[in-house]
């Protein structure tokens, strides 16, 4: 897939030297989050080695709602977990906020995801022992910074917190739990946030609630968050949906609808059980012709 922008701004000279060889259109535009570029991820070698990233070439566009869908294996939380930087590429560069994050040791990692980057998790992962209002300001507290109360104040009204500052963790319900891990991700102002099945553990209502306030974040706070999701439904909310399948992208979607991501997916999984069943020797078909 050709993401070329067109635009140019400037790289320092680390950058650039630690980006010689990429292609072109490696992250040059300002509207430009964050890009993989030929990224590859490999565990294991030889025959037993497993390929959850086959050249994977993707930018994520600044402002906007993006969820990445597959079946199981098919590596779209290898994908999330190399661009947050928690997982290391075999090769290729990944490219953030102008910068290599492939050429980053941990601790500059570790400082870029504190400062840049928030995660939605798919087990709230609030610590029990405080209210909603400290877990929310937790980022900050760690990085020995206080939160700004105008901001703090939006995202509570925002995201319907309001009377529920005080309240621990087991006093909440699913929803206002999952709702105050997004405060938590939203309140640093990150760059970028990457969400892991938000909804998973969530009943119908309480996800609409979840997607909604995500989809609001973006259209009405201009965050930018890039969602892994298995349900056709929760991908019907973003402004884009990528179909990944074999460590590949096969589908990238502008508004995606519940049915026809409900429809590429089952054609995703068509596809591999047609490929597990084929006599040996029969070549598989590539990805793009499917």
């Amino acid at each position: 897939m050709n993401t070329n922008t067109g635009q140019t701004v400037g790289t320092d000279s680390t950058t650039t030297s630690a980006m010689s060889g990429v292609h072109a259109y490696v992250s040059r535009s300002s509207g430009v989050a964050i890009e993989a570029v030929d990224l590859v991820k490999d565990y294991g070698e030889g025959e037993n080695a497993v390929h959850a990233l086959r050249g994977v070439n993707v930018a994520f566009e600044r402002g906007k709602f993006t969820a990445i869908m597959g079946p199981s294996g098919s590596g779209k939380s290898t994908l999330m977990h190399t661009l947050a930087g928690l997982d290391a590429p075999t090769s290729g560069n990944i490219v953030f906020s102008g910068s290599d994050i492939t050429t980053m040791n941990d601790t500059q990692l570790t400082l870029l995801r504190r400062s840049s980057v928030g995660f939605i998790f798919q087990s709230f992962n609030l610590l029990p022992m405080f209210t909603a209002a400290q877990n929310i300001v937790m980022p900050l507290t760690l990085a020995g910074k206080k939160p700004d109360k105008q901001w703090m104040g939006t995202l509570v009204e925002t995201l319907g917190l309001e009377g529920r500052l005080n309240h621990r963790p087991h006093e909440l319900s699913g929803g206002q739990q999952q709702r105050a891990a997004i405060a938590r991700a939203l309140i640093s102002k990150p760059a970028i946030v990457f969400a892991d099945e938000p909804t998973g553990n969530l009943d119908s209502v309480s996800s609409a609630e979840v997607l909604e306030f995500l989809k609001r974040s973006v259209s009405e706070l201009g965050q930018t968050i890039i969602m892994v999701t298995h349900d056709a439904i929760a991908a019907s909310y973003a402004d884009r949906a990528i179909v990944f399948a074999d460590g590949r992208i096969v589908a990238d979607e502008q508004h995606p609808t519940a049915d026809r991501m409900n429809g590429l997916l089952l054609d995703e999984r068509g596809a591999a059980s047609s490929s597990s069943s084929r006599p040996a020797g029969e070549a598989a078909r590539p990805a793009e012709e499917r």
